[in-house]
């Protein structure tokens, strides 16, 4: 299993919008192969920070979804509301309680 989570800075004002965006793209997804979640976070200490966590079959999996048109989308509508670049981690799952599987 492949994941991914990032953090997600939006200009100021600008987080619930961007935040809608990533809830859009958390419905795209959700109808592809192989990704398990996608989950989108307000960051409770941070008013400009959002947090996505990721849980795919695969990096390839993964891969092929930025491939997808409407993913590339709303990947070109959100980044005029982020205050520059992700930042994150690319993680293997080796078990634990949750979304397993």
């Amino acid at each position: 299993m492949y994941a991914m989570t990032g953090k997600i800075a939006a200009l100021n004002g600008k987080r619930e919008v961007l935040a809608e965006v990533l809830l859009r793209a958390s419905s795209v997804v959700a109808q592809m192969d192989g990704c398990r979640s996608y989950i989108v976070f307000e960051d409770m200490h941070d008013e400009t920070a959002l947090w996505v966590f990721e849980t795919w079959d695969s990096k390839d999996a993964h891969d092929a979804s930025l491939q997808n048109e409407e993913v590339r989308s709303l990947i070109a509508e959100a980044k005029p509301m982020m205050s520059g670049l992700p930042t994150g981690a690319e993680l293997r799952m080796i078990g634990g309680y949750g979304i397993c599987y």
